[in-house]
């Protein structure tokens, strides 16, 4: 019986910058549904994991597939969106003078502009869709807001919503706790489990009371020097004596 190909596999994968070697050797390998926390310090090319991903820049060696058939490392940036990988950075990137439901509709999937995005007519299937996501995220009650007037966890919950209005296949999640209350970091945590296992998603986050959160009974995985240092359950990875000694140091050991 043939296995079936990884929702997402990176094979041999390196990339420098001036001679800077931010990836080396990278294997990294999901499960279509699968909700995958990546941890690690700073520089370890966690973000530059995420640019190759989305063809923002390229692999000097190596090889990142989609689906299984798909050469992420041959393929545009605009190309790759297309086939359903959506970004969100760790800044929100919403249209602040538009509503929070005129965002949502300029996310829906399609190639229209600004303009005729706003002034088309919904179906009726586009917006209970749009009303199915703002129950997801839990603005329902802030349709008519403008996106710019919202907390910040609130527009990271927009930007989350914009992403399922795209319809994006996996979905690439870059600190979503970061500015966050504890309240707003809580629910951030609920959203992205409710969404596990409709949509594959993929988290790089440093807070591990959020990834202890999200990633029970899941896999972790930790980046060092551009390669995966280890990856497990958020309990075996946090007691790794190498995890410990390279970025979560003796006071987060359990």
């Amino acid at each position: 019986m043939t296995q079936k190909p990884f929702f997402l596999a990176a094979e041999g994968v390196n990339k420098s910058f001036d001679g800077f070697k931010a990836i080396r050797d990278l294997n990294f390998y999901l499960e279509e549904g699968e909700l995958r926390t990546v941890i690690g310090p700073n520089g370890a090319g966690k973000t530059t994991f995420l640019d190759l991903i989305t063809g923002r820049t390229q692999p000097d060696t190596g090889k990142i597939e989609f689906q299984g058939v798909h050469d992420l490392s041959a393929l545009s940036e605009h190309a790759i969106y297309r086939l359903g990988i959506g970004r969100k950075f760790q800044t929100p990137t919403v249209y602040t003078d538009h509503t929070v439901f005129e965002n949502l509709v300029l996310s829906l999937s399609g190639s229209r502009g600004v303009f005729a995005s706003l002034f088309f007519k919904l179906k009726s299937t586009q917006r209970d869709r749009i009303e199915e996501i703002l129950k997801t995220i839990n603005l329902s009650e802030h349709t008519h807001r403008k996106a710019g007037t919202l907390a910040h966890g609130q527009k990271q919950w927009l930007e989350i919503g914009m992403l399922l209005a795209q319809e994006a296949k996996l979905l690439l999640i870059d600190e979503p706790a970061a500015g966050m209350t504890d309240v707003e970091t809580a629910r951030t945590g609920e959203l992205l489990l409710s969404l596990a296992g409709k949509h594959t998603i993929v988290v790089i986050e440093h807070d591990m009371v959020f990834v202890r959160q999200i990633a029970q009974g899941r896999k972790v995985s930790v980046l060092h020097q551009g390669s995966v240092l280890c990856e497990g359950p958020v309990d075996q990875v946090q007691s790794d004596e190498r995890v410990i000694e390279v970025y979560l140091g003796r006071k987060h050991a359990r």
